[in-house]
Parts: C-alpha cells; structure tokens; sequence
C-alpha cells in the first residue's frame, strides 16, 4: 500500500498540520518515502450520512449492484461513513469491499402492517411481537434498530402512533440490553412523547417536535437527525393523498414549521447531525444540500461541519483525524467554513488509507 502525505488545514482543530497514511491508519510522524498527495488547502474527517438508504430505490428494493452503486454516488460526495436507517436487502457484502463507504446497518424497519412503505419493513402483526423482532434484528445489524414511529393510519385519516407506550418500553429496554440503540421514523406530534419517554437514543424527521417534546429530548439527550432534504417532499406528499385531507394538511402544516421546529431543537441544545434520507425518492449524494439546510435553520457553520463530520463520527463510535485512526478523510482547495457548498467539490478522497472516487 502506498504511503501518502498530506499538508494541510485540518479540521475541526484549524491547524496548519501534516499527516501521513499508512496501511490505512493515519500518522502524525513523518514516514519515509511518502508521496504527497494534497498540498495547501483543507482536510476533513470523512464526511457522515447519519441517515441513509443504501438498498432502496424508487420502486422498492434494489439489487446489490445498483447498491453498490448507490454508495459510489455518497462516496464521491465525500460520504465515507453511512448510518444505514433500514434496508430490506442484506447489505453485508459492501461492507467487505474497501472502496465503499463504511456502512453501520439498522437491519430492517419494524412496522405494523399496512403502516409504512410496502416491502420494504418487516410487519409485525401483533404489538406485543416487536421485543422479539427488535432482539432479532439486533443480531442481524451492527447496533441500531429501526422502528417505524408512525405513519397514515388510514382508518382515522391521518398520522398515527404505531406501537403502545408500554410495548416501546419494552422493546427499547430489550435493544439496549443487548447492546444496541435505538431510531424511529416519526412525522407526527403523537408519536415522540412514548418514544422519548421509553428511551429511544435518537428520532428521524422530528417535523411534529413541540416545545413539551422538544424539552423532552433534551432532558433525555435525545438525539435528531432531521432530513430536511426529504422534509422538502413533504408537499408532493400531501398533494398525492387526495383520499385523505386531514393528513394532507397536516403534512404541509409540519412542512411549513419545519425550518422552525428544528431551529427549536438547535437552540434548546439537542445533538442534531446530518442525514440526507438518501434511497426511494431521494437521490444519493446529497449531504452538502442538508448540510447547507442546518445553517439555513440556525446552525453555525462549523456546527453544521462537524453534525456531518467529527461530532457525527464521535456520536457514532468513530474517531476523527488522530494519530492511529483510521484514514477517512476529504480534502478540500477552499475553506468550507466561509462556504459550506465547498463540500459539493472534494478535491480529494482518501477511504481505509486509499485515494478513491475525485
């Protein structure tokens, strides 16, 4: 393996550093016989999507190739490190090739049936099943669970809670018993007070967030990954539900707080990190567009850096720039802190000490 030097500005510390990448660690000590690969300019911790679908696409399940595919897509966007929210393929083999983004997967969405997106969760027919499918799902994914919040219940027209307060403490208390953690899908205003309460570690979307809940989360250090680039389909969404007005105008009421809401989360302190929602409908790739929408809502620019790089990687379990880590990293020819859509132009990549992709 070819042994690289880099010279730099690295983030999120601003030094004026070099680094060195070997057998795919990197080194703060200079090792000979490097080849120096960036010269001036800025270097991140591979960027994080903490909320991503690879295995899903516009009909429903994908092949592995078109997978793949769609992880070159984030890759190429500086993307090295994917929370994978819930895919209905076994993803386990992309994770075994090194030109990929490192992919922690969620396993499969939990849902009740005829209460999410059809094929692509497994449907629980009773409420009372969901410890045990949380337990199965726990082997069958690397430390977090997916649980669908709500969804349109059709029966009363609109946004609904799936699971009883009583089952997510339960199921929840099972999923960190057994080492993993815990996120749900929740547009809605009824769903999170249950969730929050039961101890889940991290809610999706969060459009339906009101000062009670959002004080919740941030006694219980609740974490948010908020999408807002999926939040921006939210009015194709009440378009299409012709059948069901009371949900069409809630989904452009949450729509139209959206920015709103998530400012409130900014300012009362809860973790908030990057995630695109990327698979279905949503294009890869995208991590600059959410990125650019935290500092829309109220984020500074380094805070919004660092919920899709260092702080999101820290959240994760994984390490930044240090001496030993492993070599993640994007590099880039202007600041991205006086300019955030730098992040659309990586000059460089470098995944498990490898230049890949620009």
């Amino acid at each position: 393996m070819t042994v690289l030097h880099l010279r730099a500005v690295v983030l999120p510390d601003g030094a004026h550093r070099e680094l060195w990448v070997q057998d795919g660690l990197i080194r703060l000590d200079p090792v000979p016989g490097a080849e120096t690969v960036f010269d001036a300019g800025f270097v991140l911790p591979g960027l994080v999507d903490a909320h991503c679908h690879v295995g899903i696409g516009t009909h429903g399940p994908v092949e592995l190739d078109e997978a793949a595919a769609q992880a070159e897509a984030d890759r190429d966007a500086g993307t090295l490190l994917i929370r994978d929210c819930g895919a209905p393929i076994d993803t386990r083999p992309l994770q075994e090739r090194e030109d990929l983004p490192r992919i922690i997967r969620a396993g499969k969405h939990l849902a009740r049936p005829k209460r999410y997106i059809p094929y692509l969760a497994d449907q629980l027919e009773h409420e009372e099943q969901l410890p045990a499918a949380v337990a199965e799902q726990v082997a069958y994914g690397d430390g977090w669970i997916k649980l669908v919040g709500d969804w349109i219940d059709r029966s009363v027209g609109d946004l609904a809670p799936l699971w009883s307060d009583e089952v997510l403490a339960e199921a929840i208390s099972t999923a960190h018993r057994l080492g993993a953690r815990v996120t749900a899908h929740v547009f809605g205003e009824a769903a999170l007070p249950g969730l929050i309460e039961a101890g889940i570690d991290c809610v999706e979307h969060g459009t339906g967030l009101t000062d009670e809940s959002v004080e919740l989360m941030a006694r219980h250090g609740t974490a948010l990954v908020p999408t807002l680039v999926n939040v921006e389909n939210f009015p194709s969404f009440a378009a299409a539900a012709t059948k069901y007005p009371t949900y069409a105008a809630h989904m452009t009421d949450l729509y139209e707080r959206a920015d709103r809401t998530v400012a409130k989360a900014i300012e009362a302190g809860i973790p908030v990190y990057a995630g695109t929602d990327a698979g279905g409908g949503i294009a890869h790739g995208l991590l600059a567009d959410e990125v650019l929408a935290l500092h829309r809502v109220g984020m500074s620019t380094e805070q919004a850096l660092g919920a899709a790089s260092w702080a999101a990687r820290e959240w994760l379990g994984w390490s930044g720039l240090e001496h030993g880590a492993p070599a993640d990293l994007v590099c880039y020819d202007e600041d991205p802190r006086k300019d955030l859509a730098v992040l659309r132009h990586p000059k460089r990549i470098v995944l498990r000490g490898n230049i890949v992709g620009a």
